[in-house]
């Protein structure tokens, strides 16, 4: 099945879902950056939560950028998502050597280490909504449940996870959204809160072979879940020697000259999915007749 998120109410609207499947998604980001292990499971949960949040964006052309800057190995990330969730990003550190927890699990943490997280939401209007937090874990869920009730007021359980194989390839990848309402009452609360405390691993489900529509029935199938939408993820770079030839025709023709003098040849790096544009001396001195 491909990569998707579930977008679902429960308990009459009460409460909303998001619950992703985004294996293949982790998988393409794996290929493009080659990650160790533990960036692999830092990328992928930071995409899996941007493309979640990419599809809670209103209007087609909107965009949500999470940037994680943090004192460990890893140095932190970038992701990004628009209103489709399609996504990209990449790490700063693709290679992270670093131990396992003592639980066997790997430890994003000590790869992050501690610092910032930024979200970025570009919604057409004249600035961005920036809103910042401190790492409060390094590990992302925890963050960004911090960051749902810091900077967006909204309750949130937020559950993100990536199971790599022994190959380095991804065997799973995942997470959900649980997010209250206003009209949430007392009794939804502390079930979901005792649910919560007893569930497995979201990757734990779905390497068993649990959809995602059997995660959104683990969670809140006592209270009439109702599925509003599948909404496809893919990872899409979008980059073409088109675009960075116009991101070289910004630097001026003042600095396009000085790489003709000094290199005659420039190449240009995508960041998102790792290739190299080459411009030779012809293709420079053409920009400089623009």
């Amino acid at each position: 099945m491909k990569d998707h998120i579930l977008r679902a109410t429960a308990a009459n609207g009460a409460v909303r879902l998001f619950v992703a499947d985004t294996r293949q998604t982790v998988q393409q980001a794996f290929e493009y950056h080659k990650t160790s292990p533990v960036m692999s499971a830092a990328l992928g949960r930071a995409l899996t939560i941007v493309a979640i949040m990419g599809s809670m964006l209103k209007s087609e052309k909107d965009m949500v950028t999470i940037q994680i800057k943090g004192d460990g190995p890893g140095g932190g990330l970038t992701v990004t998502s628009n209103s489709a969730s399609e996504v990209k990003g990449y790490v700063n550190e693709p290679v992270v050597d670093i131990p396992l927890k003592p639980n066997g699990k790997l430890d994003v943490q000590a790869a992050l280490g501690f610092g910032t997280l930024t979200v970025i939401k570009d919604m057409g209007l004249k600035e961005p909504y920036v809103g910042n937090i401190p790492l409060v874990s390094g590990e992302i869920a925890e963050d960004m449940t911090y960051y749902f009730a810091k900077s967006e007021q909204t309750p949130s359980a937020v559950a993100l996870g990536v199971l790599v194989d022994r190959d380095y390839s991804i065997k799973a990848a995942g997470g959900f959204v649980i997010q209250m309402m206003p009209e949430a009452d007392d009794e939804i609360i502390t079930f979901l809160e005792e649910k919560l405390k007893n569930i497995e691993p979201v990757t734990a489900m779905l390497e068993k072979g649990m959809t995602t529509a059997d995660i959104l029935n683990e969670l809140v199938g006592g209270f009439e879940p109702k599925i509003l939408d599948k909404i496809p993820v893919e990872y899409v770079c979008g980059c073409s020697k088109e675009k960075v030839e116009k991101a070289l025709i910004a630097i001026g023709k003042k600095e396009i000259a000085k790489i003709i003098e000094e290199d005659g040849k420039a190449t240009l790096h995508c960041h998102f999915c790792n290739k190299d544009y080459e411009f030779n001396k012809d293709e420079l001195e053409r920009l400089l007749l623009l």
